[in-house]
């Protein structure tokens, strides 16, 4: 399970990355039939047909949103499994927090907020900046438009030099984060309900098994 945690942060930090793009491969990769991710045997999955009504700068907003939602669910996901195997022995916060994680939270001392809002709002602020058009400079019927030169997730953040310089094994690497990223999705989302449903922890069922 730790080996499979690494290997999701693994393609999600190569995916940080600057790639060299220009406008025409940025509106091929908005298109249907050019996205990253569409895999054999499902194909294009959109059972509500999100896609069909989407302009190609609609479709790089989902994108980006889905790289930033896999992001997140992965590192909940390593947060839950972490977070509970070293309740009663962590450093912080005296080793006081213990139970489900999703009971965390509302344990940490209330100082500790101010941190987690500076340091989420930093990140978005940081994010919109390097992605998104001025709302000032957006077209009234065209809100939240992210900027021609900006490819989704690519927030310039490569420190173990994944990223490969060939377009090609870039597709293949963003395609494993998308996937590592969707798995995330559906098992945080797992985690959330069963701890919600019974007040067990994650790790108190795997050891139940």
């Amino acid at each position: 399970m730790k080996f499979t945690a690494i290997l999701a942060l693994v393609a999600s930090a190569s995916a940080f990355t600057p790639m060299p793009v220009n406008k025409a491969t940025s509106a091929l990769s908005a298109s249907v039939d050019g996205m990253v991710g569409v895999l054999d045997p499902v194909g294009f999955f959109d059972p509500l047909g999100f896609a069909e009504k989407a302009t190609p700068a609609t479709l790089q907003r989902y994108r980006e949103a889905e790289l930033a939602h896999g992001r997140v669910s992965m590192l909940a996901v390593i947060g839950f499994l972490v977070g509970e195997k070293v309740e009663g022995s962590s450093f912080l916060f005296d080793a006081s927090i213990s139970g489900p994680a999703i009971t965390h939270i509302t344990q940490v001392p209330d100082g500790f907020w101010a941190v987690i809002i500076a340091f989420v709002g930093a990140y978005e602020a940081s994010r919109a900046e390097a992605g998104w058009v001025d709302p000032a400079d957006c077209p009234v019927d065209q809100p939240g438009l992210l900027r021609d030169d900006y490819l989704p997730g690519d927030l310039k953040f490569d420190p173990l030099g994944l990223m490969p310089d060939d377009a090609e094994e870039f597709a293949i690497i963003q395609t494993k984060e998308l996937q590592n990223g969707r798995l995330a999705m559906l098992a945080a989302a797992g985690f959330l309900a069963q701890e919600a449903v019974d007040g067990k922890g994650i790790i108190e069922h795997f050891q139940s098994m």
